[in-house]
């Protein structure tokens, strides 16, 4: 078959939600795209230029320029959970995208758009990037622990199953902690919500 880039991107983000960022591997896809691995080396040098490229394509989802009307607050809650439902869409979503690199430069027009809206309301171009960096960061990491609870929205791991977790605790000693696996490791929707206001608030000073 004829392949392009496109093509070995979309079959690459397909076995990293069947098998995971680890087992990720280009002779992986390359099986599944019924090719011998040299064949990938057409159209990336390596796995994480590979992977660069999965991760722009993930993110692009994320980056949609801002509606034109909205305040700082709402363009900080939308940059949040749009980051988050993207990163959610693929198993180790925000494993596979932290620390990647950028392949084209479409997110600069959203980027331009929230910073632009930020210091129209008074904060520095420095308070804007640290707070909309924030939610970034807070958002990747976020999803990193979510996702290591459910690798995917039907699976649970089982190492956080509450009543374990409880067991190889001193329930006496430590009630607290005990009580604080259910909110630790569950209800993730509710708790990136309260986490991201928590910021915004904390932006508006």
């Amino acid at each position: 078959m004829a392949l392009d880039r496109e093509t070995v991107v979309r079959t690459a983000l397909e076995v990293l939600d069947e098998v995971g960022l680890d087992a990720l591997t280009l002779r992986r896809i390359a099986t599944s795209l019924e090719v011998q691995a040299p064949a990938l080396y057409w159209h990336f040098k390596n796995k994480q230029e590979l992977v660069d490229e999965m991760a722009t394509q993930v993110l692009r989802a994320a980056h949609e320029p801002p509606e034109e009307g909205l305040d700082w607050r709402e363009i900080a809650r939308r940059s949040g959970v749009g980051l988050r439902r993207a990163l959610l869409a693929h198993r180790d979503g925000a494993r596979m995208v932290a620390g990647t690199h950028l392949t084209d430069t479409s997110a600069y027009d959203s980027m331009e758009r929230a910073l632009s809206t930020f210091t129209k309301a008074g904060f520095s171009l420095s308070a804007a990037i640290s707070g909309l960096t924030t939610i970034y960061h807070f958002t990747v990491g976020f999803v990193i622990e979510e996702q290591a609870v459910h690798p995917t929205p039907a699976e649970r791991d089982p190492r956080y199953d509450f009543a374990a977790r409880a067991a190889r605790m001193d329930t006496a000693a430590t009630p607290l902690a005990v009580a604080a696996g259910k909110e630790l490791f569950s209800d993730f929707d509710r708790r990136y919500r309260q986490g991201l206001e928590l910021i915004v608030r904390g932006l508006a000073g």
